[in-house]
């Protein structure tokens, strides 16, 4: 009888174990690739919430991220975007050579597993702006203590020691592969997919509150998530050089439009470069007073044409647009800025184009008759392109622009002309012919 007894207690606890082990597994049939190349902007998030809505339960996805770093608020939604799903996130700081630095180290601290490959590097996560470190004070202290709070409640609930996390953003630490194994930061260094395998499987990790163990399929289903058409040009349009560059072409251009009217193709094209500018100032945290005093410095650059001022007004254009260049993305939403080479090659371009044109219209202005004439063809050169039968109106192309015109003498088309006279209220030029 006693025997009996054990015997079925014996089944029983035998029975029962598989099934409450089994009630804490999380079983993975698919690995879900991802991959980050570049800085952490808008684009990055939209990219990984698109794809994480695709991604089923019983999966697991991989993020292999490569990054400089980038915006604190799009990093700080990236995170709670993995803690709100369903499935585990690994990050895969990879390829060879790769970086997880700043925003993406922070990244990295909110993943449930993190993996390096060999000769990677993780860290350097200060927060930083105008190109450099912000300074002593107020403004400093708060981002450091708000960044390490994060990342150490990060590390808490992840397992993980959170010293060598704060040590990246108070000190701007950076740890090796084999330096973060050692410290016990990352879950193992690999350099192909099916090692990730054996590094997870029976791996204990938290997700939803409940403590679960990794399961594999026997061969788990493996795709790539590639970014869409439209992600990758937002990812293009969303750094901050390539914007201010979009910018200052397209004020340029349609500047250039004002002063040569030829078909409105620079008009056009500069309103293109203008449109695919605002996409980009939407998705970064613009600074709508730098942005005033970028307009305002070109404002002053005009004027200087219409106003004899001595290059005053030239020096406070070039004023207002290097600070309204340096402030233009900057604020407590994120810390990236204009990369200096970019901004001082097109601030330079600015000045030598305006130079160039202060020049040309000053020589063109000797030619004038008076200041009111400034903008005038008078005194420049022509082709006729049509005649009027029976008349003596033609039709004439001189500074890109087509006149009507008149002249006693009978001319061919293709003869060359010069302008003498306008007049303004019947925009009629008079033309004398010219060998």
């Amino acid at each position: 009888m006693r025997q009996t007894i054990i015997l079925k207690f014996l089944l029983f606890v035998l029975g029962v174990i598989p099934l409450l082990s089994f009630g804490n597994t999380y079983k993975i049939n698919e690995i879900s690739y991802l991959s980050i190349n570049s800085a952490i902007t808008p684009a990055t998030y939209d990219y990984l919430s698109y794809h994480f809505k695709n991604i089923s339960h019983e999966s697991l996805a991989v993020i292999k991220i490569n990054t400089p770093g980038g915006l604190v608020t799009v990093t700080k939604d990236i995170i709670t975007l993995i803690g709100n799903q369903e499935f585990p996130v690994a990050v895969w700081i990879s390829p060879e050579g790769a970086s997880a630095s700043s925003a993406g180290a922070i990244i990295a601290s909110g993943a449930h597993f993190i993996f390096m490959s060999p000769g990677t590097n993780m860290g350097a996560a200060t927060p930083v702006g105008m190109g450099e470190d912000i300074k002593e004070g107020d403004e400093r202290n708060k981002a450091l203590n708000d960044l390490t709070a994060l990342v150490r409640s990060l590390s808490h609930s992840r397992g993980r020691p959170s010293a060598p996390f704060e040590a990246m953003i108070r000190s701007a630490n950076s740890y090796t592969d084999k330096e973060a194994l050692k410290l016990k930061i990352i879950d193992g260094i690999i350099s192909k997919p099916h090692e990730l395998k054996q590094k997870l499987e029976g791996k204990e990790f938290v997700l939803g509150g409940k403590t679960l163990n990794i399961l594999f399929a026997e061969a788990p289903n493996s795709k790539d998530l590639e970014p869409t058409v439209g992600q990758k040009l937002l990812e293009v349009l969303a750094n901050p050089s390539t914007a201010y560059f979009l910018f200052l072409i397209g004020i340029a251009l349609i500047y250039f439009e004002f002063q040569a009217p030829g078909g409105f193709i620079a008009g056009t094209v500069g309103v293109g470069f203008i449109l695919l500018a605002a996409i980009a100032f939407q998705v970064l945290p613009l600074n709508w007073g730098a942005l005033g005093l970028i307009i305002l410095g070109l404002l002053l650059f005009i004027l200087e044409i219409f106003i004899t001022s001595f290059g005053i007004l030239s020096l406070a254009g070039l004023a207002s647009l290097v600070m309204g260049s340096l402030f233009l993305f900057h604020g407590e939403s994120g810390f990236i800025s204009v990369e200096y080479p970019i901004m001082i090659s097109s601030l330079l371009g600015v000045v030598v184009s305006m130079a160039f044109i202060a020049w040309y219209l000053y020589n063109d202005s000797k030619k004038q008759r008076s200041h009111s004439n400034f903008f005038m063809p008078i005194g420049s050169k022509g082709v006729i392109v049509n005649k009027n039968s029976g008349t003596q109106l033609y039709q004439v192309k001189v500074r890109g622009e087509i006149w009507n015109a008149t002249i006693r003498d009978d001319l061919e088309i293709g003869d060359s002309v010069e302008v003498t006279d306008v007049d303004d209220e019947k925009l009629l030029i008079q033309i004398k012919a010219t060998n």
